[in-house]
């Protein structure tokens, strides 16, 4: 897992953005990136655990965790 900050976040389309620490590149939240974790809505500045997945050189969020127990 990595950790981000989120950008943008729009909990109508569930579309958003989140700025990983590691190299500060952008990935991006689909709708049903929160399906399974404990949240609803993220709001700007939020830190977040993220695991990542590429495809057609796009990377997105899969999974959505928060915090040392990774809730």
């Amino acid at each position: 897992m990595e950790q981000g900050v989120v950008k943008s976040y729009d909990p109508v389309t569930g579309v958003g953005v989140v700025v990983l620490d590691s190299d500060r590149s952008e990935v991006f939240l689909r709708p049903g990136s929160l399906d399974g974790s404990i949240f609803r809505m993220l709001r700007q500045g939020q830190r977040l655990l993220v695991d990542t997945v590429e495809e057609d050189g796009v990377r997105y969020v899969t999974t959505v965790k928060v915090g040392q127990d990774e809730y």
